[in-house]
């Protein structure tokens, strides 16, 4: 963290922000990603939690450079990190104030079925917006999943693991709030696991029913049947 203290018309004001992307949380990147033209101001702003009318009170815009110049090199490592395929073993979080250590297992599933199948749908959708956007082709190298939805994956992932309860989607659905503030070393590996490199998941969705339909036209007995007349089938 780096800590600085300015000058503004009604007196002094201290900001600290992140310097390494340990301090950074999933919520401040979110903020970031979500600000459209974001400024200097805007980016500390995120990062501190100071509110923005405080921050333009400061009497000397030269004093806030060192802060950007920091944000700029925080944005460098950010970049790093999407490439990165590095998984924590364990990951702590924090509930009602509570600190809860999670084990994340080398092989990563999304349990149990009510989880998956919403994880499933999250991801499925990520996709199918990218592919109207951007076109079909090589989606796969070109995807970028949102940030929300990322966090939305790891709520249904942790859930359970982490509260001990019972698989409930709409308590798991707020449980994005604890989620938002792990750090993004440790949110986005697992996150990006889950959209490129868990096949099942990204699959197009398709219902038990026509599955089942499916199964049916295509099996030989049932073509079979549906070759007899209704007289034939009244003979059986």
């Amino acid at each position: 963290m780096i800590t600085q203290t300015f000058r503004t018309t009604t007196g002094k004001l201290r900001v600290t922000i992140p310097t390494q992307l340990k301090e950074l949380t999933l919520k401040q990147l979110i903020g970031l990603q979500q600000k459209a033209n974001l400024t200097d101001l805007d980016a500390i702003h995120i990062l501190s939690g100071v509110p923005l009318i405080d921050l333009k009170q400061i009497t000397d815009v030269g004093e806030i450079q060192s802060l950007s110049n920091s944000i700029f090199s925080l944005s460098e490592e950010i970049k790093a990190l999407y490439n990165s395929d590095t998984i924590p073993s364990d990951i702590q979080l924090k509930i009602k104030e509570k600190p809860v250590t999670v084990k994340v297992v080398n092989n990563l599933s999304i349990e149990p079925v009510g989880a998956f199948m919403v994880a499933r749908d999250i991801i499925a959708d990520e996709i199918k917006l990218h592919i109207e956007r951007y076109g079909e082709p090589d989606w796969q190298k070109k995807f970028n999943p949102s940030l929300q939805a990322c966090s939305q994956i790891l709520a249904q992932y942790l859930y359970c693991p982490a509260t001990k309860k019972s698989y409930d989607e709409y308590q798991a659905s707020l449980f994005t709030d604890v989620i938002n503030e792990l750090p993004v070393v440790e949110a986005l590996p697992i996150a990006k696991h889950f959209f490129l490199r868990y096949p099942n998941l990204s699959k197009p969705k398709t219902n038990f029913w026509h599955r089942l339909q499916r199964r049916w036209n295509n099996a030989p007995g049932f073509r079979n049947l549906r070759s007899l007349n209704s007289s034939t089938l009244l003979m059986l």
